[in-house]
């Protein structure tokens, strides 16, 4: 209940807080069908799906560092080491480059693509010559093709700097401008990979005891890698697409949770779809305020944010497996 509370501060401080800052019982009153006319502008048209972009991209990244801690059974794992940012901004960017694509809502079906691609490659990759990948070997590969596409990426942007003006700010993590258009396409992906994760995450307890023991409690571990797989590429896809490579939320807040709540991986997972979008929508208001009236992008404030949160983290005696 504590962690439902501070989701809908954290919503109706989003709904507060900005540019034009709007007094909580105005926003009360708006919401319920009154209100002034720049009020219901300010609401309906830029933060409602500002604030619901970031919900989405939370629940989405939240879930998917879980299944991702849990499936290579390290907690410091992150969804990005199977390429889906890395796929997301490179297909993002072909965009750019040979199709003149400028507008965000124009990115999103390219960097789902693009996250999906690249995904599937790593795991066949991961998987050459042995039937199954492990966990090892697509952390490899996925870091492997990251590095290439984002040393690619990088070099097709620096090439043509006026061309990439409209990606600079989605490549940064943000949720500026995020409307309707482009929400809807990824929202389908969305609860399909919350459903896919739901269901493997029974098997990921028998898992994170090790493969041998968890095939001896009746667990079926290639349907499980291949859930998992599934439901990362699915969430953070659409997590990336819409709002671009927010880094550390998926890695931060399982963590936290796992931290705070026990190694229960779907207590971790229930729990990581409340945390993860109060980190997202507070770090977004925090963007709004530290320079204002300029923003600065939710990607950088998390990163700030998540970087210090992890290294102490880090350094717990307990932060190396997930048993």
């Amino acid at each position: 209940m504590t962690l439902v509370c501070l989701l809908v501060l954290a919503v109706l401080l989003s709904l507060a807080v900005g540019a034009n800052p709007l007094p909580p019982g105005l926003v009360v009153d708006t919401l319920s069908g009154g209100g002034t006319d720049e009020a219901r502008y300010v609401l309906n048209d830029l933060r409602i799906p500002r604030t619901i972009a970031g919900v989405v991209a939370g629940v989405a990244l939240g879930v998917a560092g879980a299944l991702i801690q849990a499936f290579t059974r390290n907690p410091l794992a992150d969804p990005g080491i199977l390429g889906v940012n890395a796929g997301a901004a490179f297909a993002v960017a072909i965009g750019v480059a040979v199709l003149g694509l400028r507008d965000v809502s124009s990115f999103v079906w390219l960097a789902f693509l693009g996250a999906l691609v690249v995904t599937v490659g790593v795991y066949v990759i991961g998987s050459a010559g042995r039937g199954v990948a492990d966990p090892i070997r697509l952390t490899l590969a996925g870091v492997a093709v990251g590095a290439v596409l984002s040393g690619v990426t990088t070099g097709m942007t620096l090439s043509n700097p006026d061309a990439f003006d409209a990606m600079r700010s989605w490549n940064a993590g943000s949720l500026l401008g995020r409307g309707i258009d482009v929400l809807l396409p990824v929202l389908p992906f969305v609860a399909i990979g919350l459903l896919v994760a739901a269901l493997v995450a029974p098997g990921l307890n028998a898992v994170a005891l090790g493969e041998d023991v968890a095939r001896a409690q009746g667990a079926n571990i290639a349907a499980i890698r291949v859930g998992v797989i599934v439901a990362v590429t699915l969430l953070a896809g659409s997590a990336t697409a819409v709002a671009g490579p927010i880094s550390f939320v998926g890695l931060m807040v399982p963590h936290v949770v796992r931290w705070v709540f026990g190694v229960d991986q779907r207590v971790i997972l229930a729990t990581s779809v409340v945390v993860a979008p109060v980190i997202i929508l507070l770090s977004d208001v925090l963007g709004r305020v530290v320079i204002a009236p300029a923003e600065v992008p939710v990607g950088i404030v998390t990163a700030v944010i998540g970087a210090p949160v992890l290294i102490v983290l880090a350094r717990r005696r307990n932060a190396r497996g997930l048993r």
